[in-house]
């Protein structure tokens, strides 16, 4: 059974135009454009028409950074694979990228398949995943090459958290050098988990408890130093580096001077680190813990340089790293001690539209807010052109958004399965209207239409920047 949905009269705006355009849809392709009003828009047929007057027309968001049901220090992140894909759909993305992880002491096959299991049947929009090396050896080397053929391009590893996820340089080196041959791409979270930690135990020491302490232990200097650290140890081993969650101005020059020098280094950052600060760790009444996440958030005073990153190209990608705990009964494990609080923010389904806020507020161009969501997330993991635009033989992952509609983010709200909300009360302008899963309407007029189960796990070629 064919089923045909065109969209008409909508701006269809990708990474590199803007149109006036009505938009065919088949079997769960985009079958054709045509500038709305043309001959050949008029000829389109279809069981379906949406009409979009007024309303953009844009790809499905992809989101390159999730932890859905993560564990995490004695607990769990609060949703689900069906409830995160479910908020994420509510919030315009239709791909997310999570992050299966190895266990020390197990192989990454266990790992991905442990993964796999969570996953299967209960998506609502298609995902895929990285995978978390924790444990450099021989055997987990031989396995990146079989993970890259069968579509996981991407591995992750950890200077910060010793004793859990933590690599050492000799590690990362190794991993990085097998990468370089297998076409991988290594991401890298640059905090200096040592020295982070010995400034936990001094603070600790001191009585210093409270939330607040987390932000002023995780130095945006050993960020920076991390960052440096990452840089030069992917340059010897001539592999690319994605450097992740980069919240701070001097991480940010460590990566503008490496790509100045030609080097092979991207970096992203967090709707998190772009709208919140250390205002929000230093709450009172414990209600900072809320905002517990790694890297920390910063002064207020870093956004601009995060701003100007992704304005000059020298950070590519906003991702969430959705990881949300609860407050209460999970957030609250670490009264009297910062260093117990999960680490994790919710926000799946704020990144679409608080970055359609900051095209309204005149950091990002329209083209740019779809860059950096959608396209360059789908071409840096390999999903592109299949995910991340508009065009024919593309996936029909397509969002119709109202720009104008106005709305109050908040946990009264929202989608996602956790029991606050990072950017409770912030008004926003800009709203999902509907929104197609390969062809599918999922929400539709603000109705939740999907499905546990229709998201589809999606191979991954390598890394699109580096052919």
């Amino acid at each position: 059974m064919s089923t045909r949905t065109v969209i008409r009269g909508g701006l269809v705006i990708t990474a590199s135009d803007e149109v006036h355009a009505d938009v065919l849809m088949e079997d769960g392709r985009i079958a054709a454009l045509a500038a709305s009003g043309t001959p050949a828009a008029e000829a389109f047929t279809a069981e379906r028409t949406v009409d979009a007057t007024g309303k953009y027309v844009i790809p499905g968001g992809v989101d390159a950074h999730t932890h859905m049901e993560l564990p995490f220090g004695g607990t769990f992140a609060s949703d689900t694979f069906e409830t995160g894909t479910r908020a994420a759909a509510w919030g315009g993305t239709t791909t997310i990228v999570d992050f299966a992880v190895q266990s020390v002491g197990h192989t990454l096959r266990e790992g991905l398949d442990a993964w796999h299991a969570k996953a299967e049947g209960t998506c609502a929009i298609d995902y895929a995943f990285h995978m978390i090396v924790s444990d450099v050896n021989q055997d987990t080397l031989k396995e990146m090459d079989l993970l890259v053929e069968e579509g996981v391009t991407s591995f992750k590893q950890f200077m910060a958290y010793p004793g859990v996820f933590y690599s050492d340089d000799g590690q990362i080196l190794r991993a990085m050098q097998r990468s370089a041959d297998n076409g991988g791409l290594i991401m890298m979270h640059a905090e200096n988990g040592i020295a982070i930690d010995v400034l936990v135990e001094q603070a600790l020491a001191r009585g210093e408890t409270d939330p607040r302490f987390h932000g002023e232990v995780r130095k945006a200097l050993l960020e920076a130093e991390a960052t440096h650290r990452a840089i030069r140890l992917a340059q010897v081993a001539g592999a690319p580096l994605y450097v992740v969650h980069v919240s701070a101005t001097e991480a940010v020059a460590e990566l503008a001077r490496a790509r100045d020098d030609g080097l092979p280094v991207f970096g992203e950052t967090c709707p998190q680190y772009l709208f919140l600060s250390t205002d929000n760790l230093a709450e009172p009444d414990f209600e900072g813990a809320k905002y517990v996440c790694s890297t920390p958030l910063r002064p207020k005073q870093h956004q601009a340089a995060l701003w100007r990153g992704l304005r000059t190209n020298d950070l590519q990608v906003v991702s969430t790293d959705h990881c949300p705990f609860c407050f209460s009964g999970q957030k609250e494990l670490g009264r009297g001690d910062f260093s117990k609080i999960p680490n994790g923010l919710p926000g799946v389904e704020n990144r679409m539209d608080l970055l359609h806020q900051a095209v309204l507020d005149g950091h990002i161009s329209r083209r740019r807010w779809i860059e950096i969501a959608c396209a360059t997330p789908a071409r840096m993991f390999g999903l592109y052109p299949k995910k991340g635009t508009i065009a024919p033989g593309t996936d029909a992952d397509v969002v119709i958004y109202d720009p104008a509609a106005e709305q109050v983010l908040s946990a009264d709200t929202h989608h996602m399965n956790v029991d606050y909300s990072a950017y409770e009360g912030k008004r926003v302008t800009g709203r999902v209207e509907t929104v197609f899963s390969r062809g599918v309407p999922v929400v539709t007029d603000r109705e939740y239409t999907g499905h546990a189960g229709h998201g589809v796990y999606t191979p991954r070629s390598t890394c699109q920047y580096l052919n």
